[in-house]
């Protein structure tokens, strides 16, 4: 079991009608006059109208509370912008409505929006599946024929049989806000209880599946989140993860941190009430219990954490046969917040774990659960010098699937339970395995493969025939005319940043005798232990073919791509060495002739936003325009915000004299400035939020654009736009509808077109 990571997306008449070119707003006659237009950019309360002139934006006025003021261990910081945290205030709502009111006629009025869209629902139209998921009598897959706002479950008796619908999530809603964001089946395959996720939120509504008739039992589960789905294994109920003491708005739009979550059972044709509290840490608010039923079904292992690494381990028995009728007797194994332990499976009370316990890159152990001392733990496969345990999985009753990365690429394996002896590899192009499934139970196996180029490879392999190798299930193909993987190149090299550190990073690009400058887009991220794999991305793919373009993904420290080692060198007090390293992957880029400042985009999400926010202040020089996503803009309050508190793994907390100072010398929100000379004017900057991210809260883009604005107002340097999109009924990305990815993509790509030096070459 891997624990979860916290860190680890209206259109309007008018505006669809304005003419947008670069600085310049043309407002048609039609419109000009019209009270209707006057009062969608003027009728905002607390703000100036947003008055839009000949060569430079106008924004609105936010206003400033200079009364709110903080003191950090001496250091007084006003927050001037603090009534946008609140987001259901009123003048919050305006300010949204003001900030959409310039930014969505910038990009929806631009004569290749609609033509970008086009391609884009063009492209994104073709079949994607998932691996196929063995459960009882029946296998599972998703699937979307192509523009489905979500991907449909399907049940079928054998793997050439016919398929039939088990769950449909477009049914659930019209626009496709709905999504179907975790499933667990009973041992037996005959129940699946299922997670409902409404506009993008991280609360979900767990319902429960018949999986012979498809009927689903009357209860509904409410108030929970970051959890597993954990059957026993008398298929009779399961257990689960709620925050029952959470008060006031639990849809994805409030900001209260999460707290006191508790561990309960649930007994299948029962009402929620009627529950059972099996475990609870009342004097420990912020910890979150994932639990897992061993594979024997003896013990409930919960793998416990407080932030995002580092997990502790206790478990409690399970008497076969006895009813779970109250609180269970939780005994303790690991108790210190060091390492990750992720439960892979159990022979008897010999339990095994992938653990970076003295391991940087990962091992395999066996604890005795009944002589669990720590000296007498032993390792069955001992850590890889250079490549990282990544993940490890128990299929065909006694085979270890192991999955490595090796200078960012996937290396599956298989080990012998009994001895940890490597046994078998498998063959894999440069790329990822995105998808598997198997179990102890069953001795078949799917793995998907995917790469920058492969949208994804689904193969099939049954242990119990191991003269046969691996088949392909399915291709995935892509509905594109013309597109040819050979015409494309992928190379990885290796630069230096600052320190002197080498840093991998992989150029997508079209095949070319010689390299010569052409538009890029650099993506990163860069935190909490999660690396950056070869994947296939359309947004990525349309970039390089719409504007002959090159694609640039380096794995900057903090990721996971070599270990801990590599994570710890880019979190904390080292959180700097990210910036430097993805500036000097924007120098390198412009050094070796793969493009200029002029045609440079760089674009991150969540954590990566973070990334583009601060590089942004630190090197305007550097890019021609940036794109940041759900960023974490506040790195003085991000702790004190829905899950937030538990980012202080990476970030550390500002309530400590060391870590404030650090994040206070980076932080985007506190390191604006207003442009003094021409290398000091901010790159052209688009900002998207979403009104339903409880991951990481709106107010952060919020507050950092209002204090973009406001520092380039009487600038006559600062010419290049700074925009905030706010996207309705969307949150921090998981279970987003295609409709609203592709509206997004839509944006971004028209920003980056409006934006840089660039010409259309395929439209």
């Amino acid at each position: 079991m891997r624990h979860f990571l916290y860190l680890s997306r209206p259109s309007h008449q008018i505006a669809r009608n304005l003419v947008v070119n670069h600085n310049k707003v043309i407002v048609p006659n039609k419109f000009s006059n019209s009270p209707i237009f006057v009062r969608y950019l003027s009728n905002i309360q607390n703000l100036n109208a947003s008055k839009i002139m000949k060569d430079k934006f106008m924004y609105p006025i936010a206003k400033k509370d200079e009364k709110i003021e903080d003191n950090f261990h001496g250091t007084k910081i006003k927050d001037v912008y603090r009534w946008l945290e609140d987001p259901n205030g009123d003048d919050t709502q305006k300010f949204v409505d003001a900030q959409n009111n310039i930014s969505q006629p910038f990009l929806e009025g631009c004569d290749k929006w609609e033509k970008f869209n086009a391609k884009l629902t063009k492209l994104w139209n073709y079949p994607k599946y998932g691996c196929p998921m063995k459960y009882g009598d029946y296998y599972y897959y998703f699937m979307n024929t192509g523009l489905q706002n979500q991907s449909v479950l399907y049940q079928q008796k054998s793997l050439k049989g016919e398929s039939k619908v088990f769950l449909d999530p477009n049914s659930l809603s019209a626009d496709g806000t709905i999504a179907l964001t975790q499933k667990s089946f009973s041992d037996d395959g005959n129940y699946m209880a299922y997670g409902l996720s409404e506009s993008g939120s991280d609360w979900i509504k767990i319902r429960i599946r018949n999986a012979e008739t498809g009927e689903d039992f009357p209860e509904i589960l409410d108030k929970v989140k970051f959890t597993e789905i954990s059957w026993t294994k008398d298929n009779k109920g399961f257990f689960y993860g709620r925050y029952p003491d959470q008060d006031g708005t639990t849809d994805g739009s409030e900001t209260k941190q999460n707290e006191n979550q508790k561990l309960y059972y649930h007994r299948i044709g029962e009402s929620q009430d009627n529950d059972v509290l099996v475990a609870e840490f009342p004097e420990e608010p912020s910890w979150r219990i994932q639990s897992v039923v061993s594979d024997c079904g003896k013990y409930l292992i919960l793998a416990i954490v407080k932030d995002c690494r580092d997990n502790i381990v206790y478990y409690a028995d399970l008497d076969a046969g006895k009813d779970i009728t109250s609180k269970l007797n939780v005994k303790k194994i690991v108790t210190k917040f060091e390492s990750d332990y992720d439960y892979i499976t159990n022979e008897g009370s010999k339990v095994y774990f992938r653990t970076n316990k003295n391991a940087p890159n990962y091992r395999v152990i066996i604890i005795d659960f009944e002589n669990p001392d720590e000296k007498n733990w032993t390792t069955l496969v001992s850590e890889h010098e250079k490549d990282v345990l990544d993940w490890v999985k128990c299929v065909s009753g006694n085979k270890l699937l192991l999955c490595y990365i090796r200078d960012v690429k996937s290396i599956l394996q298989v080990h012998a339970l009994e001895t940890g002896e490597l046994t078998q590899q498998f063959d894999l192009d440069i790329g990822t395995i995105v998808g598997t499934s198997g179990k102890k139970k069953y001795s078949e196996i799917f793995y998907n493969f995917s790469s920058f180029l492969n949208p994804g490879t689904i193969y099939h392999y049954d242990f119990s025939k191991p003269d046969k190798k691996p088949e392909i299930f399915r291709k995935i193909e892509l509905n594109l005319e013309g597109f040819r993987q050979d015409d494309y190149k992928v190379e990885q090299i290796f630069y230096n940043s600052k320190d002197g550190t080498k840093i991998p990073m992989f150029i997508i690009r079209k095949k070319r005798e010689t390299i010569k400058p052409r538009p890029c887009l650099l993506y990163g991220y860069g935190g909490f232990n999660i690396s950056m794999l070869p994947s296939f991305g359309l947004t990525g793919l349309m970039f390089v073919d719409t504007f002959d373009g090159v694609l640039a993904y380096p794995n900057i420290r903090g990721g996971g791509e070599y270990g801990e080692k590599w994570h710890n060198e880019g979190r904390l007090l080292n959180k700097q060495n990210v910036f430097d390293d993805f500036q000097a992957a924007a120098e390198y880029l412009v050094d070796n002739k793969y493009t200029t400042k002029d045609r440079l985009a760089i674009q991150g999400g969540s954590n990566g936003g973070l990334l583009v926010g601060a590089c942004i202040n630190q090197r305007p020089d550097l890019f021609g325009a940036a794109i940041a996503q759900v960023g974490v803009m506040d790195m003085l309050r991000f702790h004190k915000f829905t899950i937030g508190h538990a980012w202080c793994s990476d970030y550390g907390n500002p309530s400590e004299k060391d870590h404030f100072e650090n994040l206070y010398k980076f932080s985007p929100l506190h390191n604006v400035h207003t442009p003094c000379g021409t290398d000091k004017e901010y790159p052209s900057t688009l900002i998207l939020t979403a009104d339903h991210d409880d991951r990481v809260s709106p107010l952060h883009s919020l507050k950092f654009i209002a204090a973009l604005q406001e520092a380039v107002r009487a600038s006559d340097v600062q010419k290049n736009p700074l925009l905030l999109r706010v996207y309705k009924k969307a949150g921090h990305g998981a279970g987003k509808p295609t409709s609203k990815r592709i509206e997004e993509s839509t944006d971004i790509l028209t920003f980056m077109y409006k934006s840089l030096n660039i010409d259309v070459v395929n439209l």
